[in-house]
């Protein structure tokens, strides 16, 4: 009877992680923690991209506007979440359940898309050095951006149209903390929501070049820093390559997993935690991994924390 009289109120009820009131202050905190720590992270590498004049190669570019999107990917779920679990109300509105699927939709695509410039980008400063100013000029990395961009703007468009002329005819109750296009599919009682599978089939297949050419981009950056003579020169190579592979592994993993694995009317804590790892995890340690491993974007972290300042010099071609 509550779940009646609440589902007539709102378009929409986010069940969330639990309906203890000390689970949901627990969550509401670790939730608060982890979007400040992505805050600050990702702002700072788009600080120190911008300002550090060491720092205006293609990787870096690619790299700060891979922060942008993670802030705002990361922005689109966990505030709603923090503030549905502070306040213990799950109501959605139809319209913020569509922005929230089209910003999601937008951001998500746009995260393969820039990770599989980013490796085209390695793969261009390690294999072809002698091209590589001519390939990556500015003038074709503002060109890759912009794709990226309105790639992802398609992405949700075509989502949000297929998701939302699905005729919902059951309890508008969304077992997650956003509104989630499978768990939204389920609200429907036909056959309509055959728009969205041919849309997913599209993206996946568009989904599957991009990981075929970030496997092709990687078989050729490894067959080439392994026959680098000098140790040094390995290494200098592997500290921009390791954490961009393991980010990308980590993000497509977790996004192939979730869309593979069925949908449940009563989701288990496993499925929550997966949902964790490709919407907050992934822009929470992207600034930690990017700065981490190489040593020049810690050299200007150091900059920029410590001393305050930034040198002069200006590098286009820069990889290690």
């Amino acid at each position: 009877m509550v779940m009646a009289n609440v589902t007539t109120t709102c378009r929409f009820l986010l069940m969330g992680f639990s309906n203890t009131r000390e689970l949901q202050i627990l969550h509401a905190l670790l939730f608060l923690l982890m979007y400040l720590s992505a805050l600050a992270g990702n702002v700072i590498i788009i600080a120190v991209t911008t300002l550090d004049q060491h720092l205006q190669s293609p990787m870096y570019y690619f790299l700060k506007h891979l922060s942008f999107l993670d802030l705002a990917f990361i922005s689109v779920t966990v505030p709603q979440s923090i503030d549905t679990s502070l306040t213990g109300n799950g109501c959605i509105s139809h319209g913020q359940c569509m922005l929230q699927v089209f910003f999601f939709t937008s951001l998500a695509w746009a995260e393969v898309a820039i990770l599989t410039v980013m490796s085209y980008d390695r793969y261009a400063a390690i294999c072809l050095p002698l091209h590589y100013e001519a390939i990556m000029d500015p003038r074709a990395c503002e060109w890759a951006v912009i794709a990226v961009w309105l790639s992802g703007g398609t992405s949700g468009i075509l989502y949000t149209a297929a998701t939302f002329s699905i005729t919902f005819c059951r309890a508008k109750v969304i077992h997650q903390f956003f509104c989630d296009i499978p768990q939204l599919l389920k609200l429907s009682c036909s056959n309509d929501y055959l728009g969205v599978i041919g849309v997913a089939a599209f993206m996946t297949v568009l989904a599957f070049i991009c990981f075929i050419s970030i496997a092709h981009s990687y078989i050729h950056i490894f067959s080439t820093v392994l026959r680098i003579p000098s140790a040094e020169g390995r290494s200098k190579a592997f500290s921009t390559c390791l954490p961009h592979l393991f980010v990308v592994s980590f993000f497509l993993s977790m996004g192939i997993f979730e869309f593979l694995k069925s949908t449940s009317d009563s989701p288990t804590a496993f499925d929550i935690m997966i949902s964790l790892f490709y919407t907050v995890v992934p822009p929470t340690l992207n600034p930690i991994i990017y700065s981490l491993r190489n040593k020049t974007m810690r050299e200007a972290l150091r900059k920029l924390l410590l001393d305050g300042e930034f040198t002069k010099k200006k590098t286009f071609l820069s990889y290690c």
